[in-house]
């Protein structure tokens, strides 16, 4: 009688110390309001987008990346947000040189990042986007990309009784509307800030760069600097860099929109920030590596090229001069922002 007491006393003991191996440590992912707190990284200047009117929350902020990582915002519920922004590659889409739709779409350009958007002032490769909180509808509404209507998704979110719940937590109203949807995903992409690089922490005084590093850095500064300006590594302008057209893909950049061919094949300057991690590289993912990107802007454009003004001669460096700017390029990465917590996705598909 003795044996069987302590069976069924361990038993299920046992049972519960197997069932707590599978269940996940919510606290990982809890966001608190110091986590949403927006503060301008030192250096960095006054971000375009105003949080004033969209205050984070963790309740907002929470809500933002559950839609984020959901793919009930695609038309079949197969693709995410999170799907093409990957975490791990600055939230670009690793290896892929071009986007992946539902039903399998190539789409016709690589994923740019995810990071510093505050700062931007449009937004897609062509800038057809000019405000944070609107540009999620341009992915959601693409035939190539999620392909969905804003008034399906409402419809969706709405038959959710945790969404209800969230949106009334969030905006203290359980009727999900597309204002508030927008304000969530803003919430959650606004606070992805990259500062706290190897670079960084050299600006800061924090850190030593070594002598190619060094090297690089003044380099970059003498030649790609104009473009790619710190500390956002982007000046937010568009620029054609010289490549020709590819043919099968017919992508004349800024030109498609308005029609002008003084913007022919003109694309937006990406930021450089986690450049290491979000390879393949240009607005058609066509490079794969630093050191062929390097390579191209070293090449001398005709005039049919129509290649910005700053680059027709080539920049003039060597192979050494190429492999400095690359190892500086590479203090570029952010481990801090590529894996912070707060930005995982708690289901852990992504």
């Amino acid at each position: 009688m003795k044996s069987k007491r302590i069976y069924f006393f361990v038993f299920p003991l046992l049972v519960l110390i197997l069932l707590a191996g599978f269940i996940t440590d919510n606290s990982y992912f809890t966001i608190t309001p110091k986590d949403v707190e927006f503060k301008i990284p030192q250096g960095f200047p006054k971000p375009f987008y105003d949080f004033k009117n969209n205050t984070p929350t963790p309740a907002g902020f929470v809500l933002g990346r559950k839609l984020f990582y959901d793919p009930i915002l695609s038309k079949d519920s197969s693709i995410s947000c999170g799907f093409c922004h990957m975490r791990i590659a600055g939230f670009a889409h690793i290896d892929h040189a071009l986007s992946h739709g539902i039903n399998g779409l190539i789409g016709k350009r690589n994923v740019p990042p995810l990071e510093n958007l505050a700062w931007g002032n449009s937004f897609m490769w062509d800038g057809r986007i000019n405000h944070l909180e609107v540009q999620p509808l341009a992915p959601i509404t693409s035939p190539i990309e999620m392909n969905e209507t804003i008034a399906h998704i409402i419809e969706k979110l709405q038959r959710n009784k945790d969404y209800a719940a969230m949106f009334k937590t969030a905006f203290n109203d359980s009727v999900v509307n597309s204002k508030n949807i927008l304000k969530a995903l803003a919430q959650f992409t606004g606070l992805m800030i990259s500062s706290n690089s190897r670079y960084d922490k050299y600006m800061r005084g924090e850190d030593t760069l070594s002598a190619a590093e060094l090297n690089g850095l003044q380099l970059f500064r003498d030649n790609c600097d104009q473009c790619h300006k710190e500390p956002l590594f982007t000046d937010n302008t568009f620029r054609n860099t010289g490549l020709p057209m590819d043919t099968n893909l017919k992508d004349s950049g800024v030109a498609a929109i308005n029609g002008d061919m003084k913007d022919y094949m003109k694309f937006k300057v990406p930021t450089l920030r986690n450049v290491e991690m979000t390879y393949p590289y240009m607005h058609d993912g066509r490079f794969r590596t630093l050191k062929q990107v390097m390579d191209h802007y070293t090449k001398k454009f005709t005039a049919e090229s129509h290649a910005d003004p700053i680059l027709i001669k080539g920049i003039q460096l060597t192979e050494l001069d190429k492999a400095d700017i690359i190892a500086f390029l590479k203090t570029l990465t952010d481990q801090t922002f590529l894996h912070d917590r707060r930005f995982a996705d708690p289901s852990g598909h992504y």
